[in-house]
């Protein structure tokens, strides 16, 4: 195969591209710190392709190089190729991806006033918030707003978990209660052990679903914010849900139908 991108091969571990990757890998905060966001395998590189841009700088590993993902090689900026054994260093997996590629960090987005909204209070599961992200996406949901206590949502795990949704909603994370005043749209909370029943409720659309902690769920402040309640009806006798599958549930039920 042949490509017009710049071909870079590095073989040292202690190379500072590579230092870098290292740090994002292994702490989940250094994207803030860092400005810029590691994204492994091919799934996410097309998300950003076919959601963003052209990935910036794709590190493929010797083995795969030249890889026979054309499409992914052509649209990169710069590749990079090293050793298999240095690609594993770059991977929290068991079983390491063959490619990634590092961006720049996006900007967080201002909140958008009417914008069908999920808010994330104090979300702590990254799997969780990057599972929601996903079902945010799916339903209609152009805006994750991610308060104070909740996972980072551009760390590893919370990337894996969203398979690419991240590139299609507006995020904005650390926000307090104080910063969905600009939403102008009607909280819906979720609930345990009050409320309406979800399959009969009269849901508004577009509306701001509030997701609470997987123990303690949504804070008092925001339950007094609310003009819904809503909760699931458990037949089988469970006491509550997995948050990311309560808001699959939740964010469905009145989300606009085809």
């Amino acid at each position: 195969m042949q490509t017009m991108t710049p071909v870079q091969t590095i073989t040292s571990r202690d190379n500072p591209l590579l230092k870098r990757i290292r740090q994002l890998v292994r702490d989940p905060g250094a994207y803030r710190k860092l400005g810029q966001v590691w994204l492994e395998g091919d799934h996410l590189i097309r998300a950003v392709q076919a959601r963003r841009q052209a990935p910036p700088l794709v590190v493929v590993c010797e083995s795969k190089w030249p890889s026979p993902l054309l499409d992914i090689d052509v649209s990169a900026t710069k590749i990079v190729v090293v050793p298999d054994a240095l690609m594993r260093e770059l991977s929290a997996l068991d079983t390491p991806s063959h490619m990634g590629c590092l961006i720049d960090l996006p900007a967080t987005s201002v909140v958008a006033p009417g914008e069908p909204t999920v808010i994330l209070d104090r979300v702590q599961d990254a799997g969780n918030v990057g599972s929601i992200l996903r079902s945010a996406a799916a339903f209609g949901y152009s805006q994750v707003l991610a308060l104070k206590g909740t996972a980072g949502l551009w760390t590893g795990k919370v990337l894996r978990a969203g398979m690419g949704a991240h590139f299609g909603l507006r995020l904005s994370e650390g926000l307090s209660d104080a910063d969905l005043d600009a939403l102008a749209l009607p909280l819906v909370v979720t609930s345990s052990h009050q409320g309406e029943w979800v399959h009969r409720a009269s849901l508004p659309w577009p509306c701001a679903w509030v997701l609470g902690h997987e123990g303690q769920g949504v804070s008092a402040a925001l339950q007094a914010r609310a003009a819904h309640h809503i909760r699931i009806a458990q037949p089988g006798g469970e006491e509550s849900l997995n948050v990311a599958a309560a808001a699959a549930i939740c964010l469905y039920a009145s989300a606009p139908k085809p």
